[in-house]
């Protein structure tokens, strides 16, 4: 393996290693990497000890609570608590006793116990020796607390590695070109460590291991092509192969040594490389998005405009965005952009016009289900610190075991439409989260897990512009006000122009609601929820009306225009669900009073309604 092709940590620990006492080695600590030596895929904490021998140092050490010391000898164990001052620990119970001239076997203890290894640790390298060593302490993680509550024994081992690791590093001219004993800490996340020993400690480097990357991807299911059990073989250099090495992004290569293992459990059936991951990340094997087809998004528009009265060209703008990712035209869903959200909408426009109703019929529409449809009231996120309820407070903060409510909400629902109401009212830190998730289609929440927006819709809503602007103007030049208002508002006022590039031609704004025959369309469509609800409580068959049209056009009349659709609702509480309501109240106890009977209807002068069972 050439110097460009190890991985730049493992050169930056090589590096800093010469120069240190302790390096923090954190971030993806638990998966496997290429071992230049072997040619075999290893732990990140024994490829760090292979990359130091190859540095110059004779012994490298591993050590965790469990097994104590690995990687040397019982007789190299013992010589180094014989090298270090004081008297070495006791040994256990059932060890054969030290005897370097002697041909039984040599015991030597565990130091399992971290008082003793630490201590062992710190005479170590206090007193350098000829034979250069390193301790990796692995599992750093759950070596300590609280790190603002540490117990006595735990400040008594930061005590220890302090000033272990406080030694100066030799500069005598026989050593300079030598590395001194180093320990080294492998943890998930360095914030696990107290901030006393990492923050401003001058002996300690910190080095990110990060996710691999997609060459290294590539290079592991090269090595393994025949071990995959697929529908068909993976083919370097064919778009399909390409297309799966892009599927795998964010994945450790120890995913897909899973992966692999997978596609011979789902035997005798032979997967798609896509029904595996799906299988893999979500349990599921289908997908919403490969269940589409072009018959269903034929009638996109229809159905949905079922739903969304007089927007028609938002609710074509929606199916240009969704069509757009079903055939892979935008990179939504293929090559290197696959984690990307599979669309991203801004719709704009005064209230009560349709905006949350669109994503509403949009997550029916996909995932089969308006509760698929993920609501945030970006009103309720304007403080500076909010991001937090977002994605979740950083270690050692309140709440920060419960995660973030963004974020989980990805995790049990990566199939969904995401819902941020009123985006213009969150503080500007949360965009800077947006930013995140539209650019990478991920987002990091305060645990450290990273969380994928591949499989979602973004839709933000806004009514900016909507007090300022006339409805009396041509429908064009209002919806062009509407874009140009929110493009001012995100470079102007915001002063987030980025953002705005993210969302780029899918700024959607709506039509103000004017004429008597929206807002009855719109109440006849409101109806029908009405009509399932008195199915399913009542088992009332129907829901009839002596003249339907007269009875909505009442009920519209009492409607303000600029409230649009959401009056529409208000009004239809107040003229005839809480009439009804008192209705079936005068009816009795009896729950079945009301089974396998005809509702009807009979409007009297103004919205007033009496009702009447047959």
């Amino acid at each position: 393996m050439s110097e460009r092709q190890i991985p730049l940590w493992l050169q930056n620990l090589t590096r800093q290693a010469g120069i240190r006492r302790a390096i923090v080695l954190h971030g993806n600590t638990l998966d496997v990497a290429l071992d230049a030596q072997s040619g075999q895929y290893i732990g990140v904490p024994e490829l760090a000890g292979s990359a130091l021998r190859s540095a110059g140092f004779e012994q490298v050490v591993q050590w965790n609570r469990t097994d104590g010391m690995r990687g040397i000898s019982p007789e190299q164990q013992r010589a180094l608590y014989d090298a270090a001052a004081g008297p070495a620990p006791a040994a256990p119970p059932n060890a054969v006793p030290f005897n370097m001239g002697s041909a039984a076997p040599v015991q030597a203890p565990k130091a399992v116990d971290p008082l003793d290894f630490f201590r062992l640790v710190q005479q170590r390298m206090s007193r350098p020796t000829h034979q250069r060593t390193v301790f990796i302490i692995e599992w750093s993680q759950y070596l300590f607390g609280n790190a603002n509550g540490l117990s006595e024994a735990e400040r008594q081992w930061l005590l220890l590695l302090t000033t272990a690791t406080a030694v100066p590093v030799e500069t005598d001219a026989g050593n300079l070109g030598r590395p001194s004993d180093l320990l080294v800490f492998v943890c998930t996340r360095s914030a696990a460590l107290p901030p006393s020993y990492i923050n401003g400690n001058p002996a300690l480097a910190e080095i990110v291991v990060p996710q691999p990357t997609r060459p290294q991807r590539e290079e592991f299911v090269r090595r393994h092509l025949d071990r995959w059990f697929l529908d068909a073989p993976l083919v370097p250099g064919q778009p399909s192969f390409n297309d799966f090495i892009d599927s795998l992004e964010g994945m450790t290569l120890r995913d897909i040594q899973q992966l692999i293992k997978l596609s011979r459990q789902t035997a005798p059936e032979r997967l798609k490389p896509e029904a595996l991951c799906n299988l893999y990340k979500f349990g599921d094997r289908r997908s919403p998005w490969e269940e589409l087809s072009r018959d269903k998004l034929g009638a996109l528009t229809e159905l949905i405009g079922r739903r969304v009265i007089g927007q028609e060209q938002a609710v074509a703008k929606v199916r240009q965005v969704i069509i757009r990712a079903f055939t892979g035209m935008s990179g939504l869903q293929h090559s290197r952009k696959q984690r990307m959200p599979k669309g991203i909408l801004f719709f704009v426009g005064p209230t009560g016009v349709g905006k949350t109703e669109l994503a509403k019929a949009l997550a029916w529409f996909l995932f089969g289900d308006d509760e698929a449809c993920v609501r945030f009231d970006m009103s309720e996120f304007n403080h500076e610190h909010s991001d937090q309820r977002l994605v979740g407070a950083p270690p050692g903060y309140v709440g920060y075991e419960e995660g973030g409510q963004l974020t989980n909400a990805v995790k049990r629902s990566p199939f969904s439409v995401l819902l941020f109401d009123e985006i213009e009212k969150a503080h500007p830190r949360i965009l800077d989260k947006f930013l995140q998730i539209l650019e990478d289609g991920r987002l990091t929440d305060g645990k450290g897990e990273t969380v994928s927006f591949a499989e979602s819709v973004i839709v933000f809503t806004s009514n900016i512009g909507a007090a300022t602007i006339s409805d009396d103007g041509l429908a064009d030049d209002v919806q062009q006000q509407f874009i140009d208002a929110v493009r001012g508002h995100f470079v102007r006022d915001m002063k987030r122009p980025e953002l705005l590039n993210r969302i780029g031609d899918n700024i959607v704004p709506f039509n103000f609601i004017k004429g008597g025959d929206f807002l009855i369309n719109i109440a006849r469509a409101k109806l029908e929820p009405l009509r399932r609800g008195l199915n399913e409580k009542y088992g009332i068959e129907a829901l009839s009306f002596a003249d339907e049209n007269a009875a909505l056009q009442a009920i519209a009349d009492k409607v303000e225009s600029r409230n649009g659709g959401r009056g529409v609702l208000t009004a239809i509480e107040k003229y005839l669900i809480d009439p009804l309501a008192e209705f079936l109240f005068d009816q009795g106890g009896d729950p079945h009073f009301a089974r396998g009977k005809i509702l009807r209807v009979q409007q009297r002068p103004g919205p007033q309604f009496l009702f009447f069972l047959e």
